[in-house]
């Protein structure tokens, strides 16, 4: 029997690889003329088996005719065809009574609530949506007080305790108060176990929640979704009048826009079952409503973790960071929708905003400063260890050097890296001689070093030019008031020399420096050019023999 795979393969070997029908059946072990035929037909007709005679075709209508009047079983229907004469067998009974029997549409209660008597909560997902470099399922959670139908939504990226608990808190503030009682699905938050006879045993958590805004907990019965019919129809409402053909950017800005939506379309709207507006219902049903507590419903969900020797906290794939010197130390987190908080010994050490991307390092910038300044003191030690050891006389000029300079680790560096450059010797010797001219610097010992490296040309011979010009010499006229006046005389002994100044007229003083001509005579020999006798010394009175 040819099936439609079969039908496929040989079209495929005839219009894409161009055989023959006789190659066909030749590789496919089929008839030729079973090809062939198949070849013809454009769309795969499957045969139909030929309608047999079965001993129930006289009692069809008898069986239509009783599962009309009554829900019969088959078993039932086979007993009574047995009683009007069928011989034939129970099975072609049970087929052909689950072919004609009519479908069966259960019958339900509409419930009536009174004003602030119950509000009905559940999840509702839609797609998914982009988060950083990831994607997650784009999940809704929707309250709507029975009474009035009024409607709250709220998006979330995920649908865990911490957000199921947010939500609730950020409905009851939305209607001003809570119901007497709150009927939700049997989800792990809210019902961790069911058992039958028994009542069903809550979260703590969501009871602890439960209990503080003074709502009691109704969880609907286990596949029975009619019993919460309210916020069923709520969720398929949200989905057709507010998702279909959104683009969804992100949940900040769908809560935004939900926000609006609430106020402007779904609780303004004319309802189809009240035939009213949920706003306008609601105006009276807030009076019933329970008053919400003074203080707010503390939402965190509390996990132990351990900080890594890397000094962070793994939460869904993404990294935490602590102070650096609670490395390694038993933390206890405190989990918000929109942040995590960290614990030590009940104080909080870290908190951070919730990341729900994947495989992120979330850092806050304060907490490697302290790993970051003890690797910094453990560099500045080995780099003074370093200086130590270049010259006996270092430890000296470090002492001067952290007396008078605010940053001594700096010039330290300098210093060694300075001995990196020019040798340990020549820098210990600069230091020696630093030390001694109490210089203490990294920019002194720098200057000794470039000083001490510098080639000096070699000194030339000096070449003086003797030019007759160069001895007349042109000088202001002095004044000779200063010194009281007087001949200018020479010495008695050797050469002597008349000083001969020629002075320019008053008219000329102004623009004319004065020349002096320096003439040397040589004394005409003669009696008067030797002294004769002693001459008394003007200054100390005593006499001179004569040269």
């Amino acid at each position: 029997m040819i099936d439609y795979a079969m039908y496929c393969k040989i079209h495929d070997a005839h219009h894409k690889q161009g055989l023959t029908a006789i190659q066909i059946a030749r590789d496919l072990h089929l008839d030729r003329r079973t090809v062939a035929r198949w070849l013809a037909q454009e769309k795969f007709r499957p045969r139909k088996a030929a309608p047999r005679p079965s001993k129930l075709d006289a009692f069809k209508g008898q069986v239509v005719r009783q599962l009309q009047s009554h829900p019969y079983t088959a078993t039932q229907i086979f007993q009574r065809l047995r009683d009007d004469g069928y011989t034939g067998g129970i099975s072609i009974v049970k087929q052909y009574v689950a072919r004609v029997r009519p479908p069966r549409k259960p019958a339900f209660l509409t419930l009536v609530f009174a004003p602030g008597e119950c509000a009905q909560v559940d999840w509702g997902q839609f797609g998914s949506i982009a988060i950083g470099n990831t994607r997650r399922r784009l999940s809704f959670f929707v309250m709507v007080l029975c009474h009035s139908r009024m409607l709250y939504v709220q998006f979330t990226p995920t649908e865990t305790m911490e957000h199921f608990l947010d939500c609730h808190v950020n409905a009851f503030n939305y209607f001003g108060g809570t119901t007497a009682k709150t009927m939700v699905d049997n989800l792990r938050s809210a019902v961790l176990q069911r058992i039958t006879g028994q009542a069903p045993v809550l979260n703590p958590r969501y009871k602890d929640m439960a209990d503080h805004y003074g709502t009691q907990v109704t969880p609907c019965g286990v596949g029975q979704p009619q019993e919460k019919g309210r916020v069923e129809n709520a969720v398929a409402y949200v989905k057709k009048n507010f998702l279909d053909g959104r683009e969804l950017t992100s949940v900040e800005a769908l809560n935004a826009d939900a926000r609006q939506w609430l106020d402007t379309v779904a609780n303004v709207r004319i309802h189809g079952t009240t035939h009213r507006q949920p706003m306008e219902m609601f105006a009276a049903e807030k009076a019933r409503l329970k008053p919400l507590p003074i203080r707010p419903y503390d939402v965190a969900v509390v996990r132990p973790a351990r900080a890594n020797s890397q000094f962070r906290v793994i939460l869904d794939t993404n990294s935490y960071s602590v102070p650096a010197e609670h490395a390694g130390a038993a933390v206890t987190l405190g989990l918000y929708p929109a942040h995590v908080c960290i614990y030590l010994q009940n104080k909080l050490i870290a908190r951070h905003v919730r990341s729900y991307d994947r495989h992120q390092d979330i850092e806050h910038p304060d907490h490697p400063k302290a790993l970051l300044q003890q690797r910094r003191r453990a560099g500045e030690q080995k780099l003074l260890q370093r200086l130590l050891a270049l010259s006996p006389r270092a430890e000296p000029f470090y002492r001067a050097l952290a007396e008078r300079r605010i940053n001594p680790a700096h010039h330290v560096r300098k210093i060694v890296a300075l001995s990196e450059i020019h040798g340990v010797e020549q820098t210990a010797r600069a230091i020696d001689d630093a030390l001694e001219l109490e210089a203490f610097s990294c920019e002194y010992i720098a200057n000794i070093l470039e000083q001490r490296q510098r080639v000096l040309p070699e000194p030339g011979a000096l070449h003086v030019t003797r030019r007759q010009d160069l001895l007349e010499l042109e000088l202001p006229e002095p004044d000779m008031a200063v010194y009281g006046g007087g001949p200018v005389t020479s010495p008695a002994q050797g050469p002597s020399a008349t000083g001969k100044v020629q002075r320019a007229s008053p008219g000329q003083a102004s623009e004319q420096p004065t020349r002096m001509t320096l003439d040397f005579e040589q004394p005409s020999p003669g009696p008067s050019a030797v002294p004769t006798q002693c001459e008394p010394d003007p200054d100390t009175g005593a006499t001179h023999e004569p040269r």
